[in-house]
C-alpha cells in the first residue's frame, strides 16, 4: 500500500499509516537521527527516486538512485525459471516491475536480516509469492503478512542448488543465501564484503561500532562449514570477493578474535 509509513533512516516500511516510533532504529545496531524520526511513503518516494537495474556480480542488481535509507542493493537470482530476490530495497514502482518481470519475475524473496526488510511486503504482494525469513528474527517484522514465511533450524533447501543458512551473528535470525551452481555465497551483512578484498569481517552493528563476540564470530563460522564456495557476494554494489572466499572466511574469524584479545594485525 503506497501510503503506509516507512522509516526513512532504516527504509523500513510499516503496517500502519503513523507509527510513533522505529523499533528497527531504536535498536543498538541501528540509530535515530539527532534532529528525531523521519517517515516518509512510497507514493512520496517516486516522486524523487528511482531504481537502477544492471548486471552486479554475476547477478542483475536493483538499487535506488539517489540512494535511500541504508543504501543496499537487491539481487535477481535465478531459481526454476523465475528469481528468487536476495535481500529487497524499499523503493518498487510500475518501471521496476515490468524491468523485473522480463527477467523472468519473481518466484520468492529472501532477506539476511532485518535492517533490508524494507518494503519486501509491497514486492511480495507485487509479485505473488513467498518472503522466507528465519523465525529468529520475528520480533522485528513490521508489517506483518501472511506472504511470509519464518523457517527454523540451521539451513533451509530452496531447491536449484539454492539454500538458505542461518549463521546468527548480527542478527540472532541472520541468514546467507548459498548458490551452488555460481560458487558463491551472498552475505548480505552477515559476512561484511570489506575493501580488502583478502578478508572479511563480522560486528554486532556496523554504524555504532560495536564488535562481535568470540562465540557468535566461531558460530559463523561452524554453520557456513558444511559449504564450499569461492565468491562471497556483499549487499552493495560491486562488493565482491572474487576467489578463495570460504578460506577468507576462516582466517578473518581468526584475525577478528585475536584482536578481541588483543592481537591486533599488522
Amino acid at each position: 500500500m503506497s501510503d503506509l509509513a516507512i522509516c526513512c533512516t532504516c527504509g523500513t516500511q510499516f503496517g500502519a499509516r503513523d507509527p510513533d516510533r522505529c523499533p528497527v532504529c531504536e535498536d543498538a545496531r541501528q540509530w535515530v537521527p539527532q534532529d528525531g524520526q523521519r517517515w516518509t511513503t512510497l507514493d512520496e518516494l517516486r516522486r524523487d527516486h528511482e531504481n537502477v537495474i544492471r548486471d552486479d556480480a554475476g547477478f542483475v542488481g536493483v538499487g535506488t538512485k539517489p540512494s535511500f535509507a541504508i543504501g543496499q542493493r537487491a539481487l535477481l537470482v535465478p531459481w526454476h525459471g523465475t528469481n528468487v530476490l536476495w535481500e529487497c530495497v524499499t523503493l518498487l514502482d510500475d518501471d521496476t516491475a515490468r524491468a523485473v518481470e522480463e527477467r523472468g519475475g519473481l518466484g520468492a524473496i529472501a532477506v539476511s536480516h532485518p535492517h533490508y526488510y524494507s518494503a519486501m511486503v509491497e514486492w511480495a504482494d507485487r509479485f505473488d509469492c513467498a518472503i522466507h525469513l528465519h523465525a529468529d528474527d520475528r520480533q522485528w517484522i513490521m508489517r506483518p503478512s501472511d506472504r511470509i514465511e519464518l523457517w527454523t533450524g540451521e539451513a533451509k533447501e530452496l531447491g536449484e542448488g539454492l539454500t538458505l543458512v542461518r549463521c546468527g551473528g548480527h542478527f540472532a535470525g541472520g541468514q546467507v543465501l548459498h548458490s551452488e551452481r555460481d560458487d558463491a555465497l551472498l552475505s548480505g551483512d552477515i559476512v561484511q564484503v570489506i575493501p580488502d578484498r583478502e578478508w572479511v569481517s563480522f560486528m554486532y552493528s556496523y554504524p555504532n561500532l560495536i564488535p562481535l563476540d568470540e562465540a557468535r564470530v566461531r558460530g559463523i563460522v561452524r554453520a557456513l562449514e558444511p559449504f564450499s564456495f569461492e565468491r562471497i557476494v556483499g549487499a552493495w554494489w560491486g562488493r565482491v570477493v572474487p576467489r578463495d572466499g570460504k578460506a577468507i572466511v576462516g582466517r578473518s574469524a581468526e584475525r577478528y578474535i585475536g584482536a578481541l584479545h588483543g592481537q591486533l594485525p599488522r
